[in-house]
């Protein structure tokens, strides 16, 4: 049975089934699990959580004089279901408007994929389920604006890679699921397969896994063990569906058979491997990594490009283009001006005609006052002539000419 009980009357051994309010205001990656911890109550009531929804069925109950009424209660969950059902679609933002928000949410979501790593590697049983409040948040800004929040997540050091991988996969599969028409439940199982997809890498050592040099034939054999490994966890936990296992398993394979760990070949891959595959490997080159620096974002889509026809699948690759642009926000481009420039936002129209905040001059070989140019804008006569290798130019922090939003 569940009751709604207010925090001071938690204690150890109720089973908590929710946690009132929106996952960003709690520490912890799941909202349904047994209280055994002293310190997990502690950090509930710290954290200003008043009220919590427990399972009496699974754990202790309150005493009898504590008991919420059950016409109250189920009341209460009639209202609370009632809210959810109309709750209206996120409304289309902004790259301006949605950046603070993708900030928070990326910096919780990293808490909670390390919470979660932690978890497996004490021994503890995954409940999937329990992450869907955080693909729901990641969702929901990814449908407002899929630029912001899939942009910051590629910003991550190469400590935070394993960690923040996963977050950068659940918003890009949210995006590319939305982009294949694949209907909501579709698209959150698509997203929770991103985020678990690399759960078996919480049992591998760091020091194999952060290496900062070539990874030896029997270390790469263990890094290779990670899908199986990651897979045997869902199985043995709860709340994964074939999809989210299925992508854990198999986000390595690719369509020639040269994948692994089971070497299928095109149509042995399901839909949502496929997806994995794109996902994966994109936010894999073009993030910073302990033995390498990431790529350039319109140089990775350009090399993925040349890798298609053996790695990933044709129609799900160019959906993915569609989905982040030829020239993702963060891309270094050329403008037949001679202009220098960083992409900052898609354009509504044409992945051709992105905004481009233009900084620097090849004609003059110096730097000039930034400059936003609308290469959608009725009249502009620039367009993108190529794009361009920062290391070349000795470019650092271009970051800071798409984050600034003005």
């Amino acid at each position: 049975m569940l009751k709604r009980i207010p925090v001071k009357h938690l204690k150890p051994g109720m089973y908590i089934h929710e946690l009132c309010g929106s996952w960003m205001e709690h520490p912890f990656w799941r909202s349904a699990f047994l209280l055994d911890d002293p310190a997990d109550l502690h950090r509930i009531v710290e954290c200003g959580i008043h009220e919590v929804w427990i399972d009496t069925d699974k754990g202790a109950d309150v005493i009898s004089a504590e008991a919420v009424d059950k016409a109250d209660r189920d009341a209460e969950v009639e209202r609370e279901l009632a809210r959810a059902a109309t709750a209206p679609a996120p409304r289309p933002a902004s790259m301006k408007e949605e950046l603070a928000r993708a900030a928070q949410i990326c910096s919780r979501s990293k808490e909670a994929v390390v919470s979660m790593f932690s978890e497996v590697r004490m021994g503890r049983a995954i409940d999937a389920e329990a992450a869907m409040p955080l693909v729901e948040e990641i969702s929901q800004s990814v449908a407002r604006n899929p630029g912001a929040l899939i942009s910051l997540a590629r910003l991550k050091t190469a400590d935070d890679y394993t960690y923040m991988h996963s977050v950068a996969v659940c918003a890009l599969m949210l995006a590319l699921a939305r982009q294949l028409g694949l209907d909501e439940a579709q698209t959150r199982q698509a997203g929770l397969a991103g985020l678990l997809h690399d759960l078996g890498k919480a049992l591998i050592p760091n020091e194999i896994l952060n290496k900062p040099g070539k990874l030896s034939d029997e270390e790469f054999e263990i890094i290779k063990g990670h899908p199986a490994a990651g897979h045997q966890l869902l199985v043995e936990g709860s709340g994964a569906d074939a999809v989210v296992m299925d992508v854990c398993l198999h986000h390595h394979e690719k369509v020639d058979g040269s994948g692994y760990p089971h070497h299928l070949k095109a149509d042995q891959i399901s839909l949502f491997a496929k997806m994995g595959a794109v996902c994966d490997v994109y936010d894999a080159i073009t993030s910073n990594r302990p033995y390498k620096a990431g790529w350039d974002p319109a140089e990775s889509i350009r090399r993925m490009v040349e890798w298609s026809k053996g790695h990933f699948d044709e129609t799900i690759f160019q959906a993915f283009v569609r989905s982040v642009g030829i020239y993702p926000v963060g891309s270094l481009v050329r403008l037949e001006s001679g202009r220098l420039g960083v992409v900052m936002e898609q354009g509504s129209k044409s992945l051709l005609q992105p905004r481009v905040r233009v900084f620097y001059s090849t004609r003059a070989d110096a730097h000039i006052v930034p400059e936003i140019v609308d290469l959608a804008r009725p009249g502009c006569a620039d367009r993108i002539k190529g794009t361009e290798d920062p290391s070349r130019w000795h470019f650092r922090d271009l970051e800071r000419f798409w984050q600034v939003q003005t």
